[in-house]
């Protein structure tokens, strides 16, 4: 066992041979949003996206279903695999099976398994101090989602969130690997701040230069946040510096996320390197010697 549970890194990886290693992961979760494909291809996605901050590339697929029997004939179902199967397809990954259960509540994912050299793993333990830190997917799906529940979310923001949900992390990953990425992880349920701490180092980051979907803002100022990431913004207590941040600011960074992008650690020289391989990321920060993490204006 390379990387197990100890560390809260985002997959397990398993030594095979002396240059083989197996990395593994599963994630399923219920319904985000109203449509079932697109439900699909975000389970699918998030999926796959600890894969990718492992630097691994995925193999194959299991499909993880719990559906209630009554409804199995309305179609729902096969939309929402469908949805899944074509993201999965878009990344070259088959599903070679899965397992179902009758349940009153709707959940979906899959277990992916994935190769690695084991000597090219990318964990969520190798920052150093000077890194330069940089995120692959703007903020606010937790808070979007809520708003969505409660029939408060204007359409063009549920669609550009669902795109964004939809995209997956692949050429994100290519990129931080050419320029010699010493960790990543990806943002998931413990919103940025949260699994930025699982990094282990301290960092400041510049709040001004986090990237957020267009809209969210005016979510927030609605208090539309789902309880994961109150629970996220609790935990952070004594390990944030916020200055003088308002709480209402304070929960978007911590804000639970689905099928984020990937925070990643690049070595500042190679800082134009990751740029230039993927434009879309957005420099946010640097890792610091020591010390709680700061959120600066």
């Amino acid at each position: 066992m390379l990387v197990g549970a100890g560390t809260g890194d985002d997959a397990a990886v398993y030594r095979i041979a002396p240059d083989r290693a197996l990395v593994a992961t599963v994630d399923f979760f219920t319904p985000i949003v109203d449509d079932p494909a697109a439900f699909g291809a975000i389970a699918a996605a998030n999926s796959l996206s600890d894969v990718y901050a492992m630097g691994a590339a995925p193999l194959f697929a299991l499909s993880i279903v719990a559906f209630p029997r009554e409804r199995i004939d309305t179609g729902l179902l096969r939309e929402i695999v469908a949805g899944g199967a074509a993201k999965l397809g878009e990344a070259g990954v088959p599903v070679v099976g899965g397992h179902s259960i009758d349940d009153p509540e709707r959940k979906f994912g899959y277990a992916v398994t994935d190769e690695v050299h084991p000597d090219r793993i990318v964990t969520n333990r190798g920052a150093q101090p000077g890194d330069l830190l940089y995120l692959t997917k703007p903020l606010g799906s937790g808070v979007v989602a809520t708003a969505i529940k409660r029939g408060l979310c204007p359409p063009p923001l549920a669609a550009a969130a669902i795109a964004m949900m939809s995209e997956l992390n692949r050429d994100a990953s290519a990129a931080m690997l050419k320029a010699g990425v010493h960790a990543a992880t990806d943002i998931t349920g413990f919103g940025l701040l949260g699994h930025l701490r699982n990094l282990g180092v301290a960092a400041e980051i510049e709040a001004r230069a986090v990237p957020f979907l267009a809209g969210v803002h005016g979510l927030a100022a609605q208090d539309l946040f789902p309880s994961g990431t109150r629970r996220n913004h609790a935990s952070l207590a004594g390990a944030v510096d916020w200055g003088r941040m308002p709480q209402t600011e304070q929960l978007l960074f911590a804000d639970a996320q689905t099928s984020g992008g990937l925070l990643v650690a690049i070595p500042p020289a190679q800082g134009g390197v990751f740029e230039a391989a993927f434009p879309a990321a957005a420099r946010i920060g640097s890792v610091t010697g020591d010390g709680p993490i700061r959120v600066r204006p």
